[in-house]
């Protein structure tokens, strides 16, 4: 298995992320071509990719970058393994690399946020090293706005 960079979209990676995020979200659809490449191509983020001895994509984790006054901050996002590829290491080979590479960005530390019900997951988080925070976590949905018209 290697982990490498998405640069470029392709109908395989199209086709993965199909399959991929609804395994990760019910309620939202796989990104189209069009926002694939949005991704690919945006400073801020980084698609990496866990591929199989075949070239088949195994898994998939976005690692985002940003530079505020405080110094570079860096969030992992949207991170998914195919079920059949569960339980063979590639969460944590996807994990450990983003690390690296944030590391590599000058960042000095990683969040990530995982609903609990994800299991075996947040056991992977713990495992790597990441530390469970004392903190609010607030969402505003924008859609809401809208409303107030």
């Amino acid at each position: 298995m290697k982990i490498i960079e998405a640069t470029e979209v392709t109908e395989a990676l199209i086709e993965s992320m199909d399959k991929l995020i609804p395994q990760l979200s019910k309620s939202n659809p796989p990104p189209t071509e069009a926002e694939l490449t949005l991704i690919v191509e945006s400073e801020a983020s980084r698609l990496l990719l866990a591929l199989g001895d075949d070239d088949r994509i195994l898994g998939a984790l976005t690692l985002v970058l940003f530079r505020i006054p405080t110094g570079v901050r860096a969030w992992i996002e949207d991170v998914v393994v195919d079920g059949d590829a569960r339980g063979m290491g590639v969460g944590d080979k996807l994990n450990r690399f983003a690390l690296n590479m944030a590391a590599e960005h000058g960042a000095v530390s990683v969040d990530l946020t995982s609903r609990p019900s994800r299991e075996a997951a947040n056991r992977l988080y713990k495992r790597i090293g990441f530390e469970q925070r004392t903190t609010n976590v607030y969402r505003f949905d924008v859609a809401s706005l809208g409303a107030e018209s």
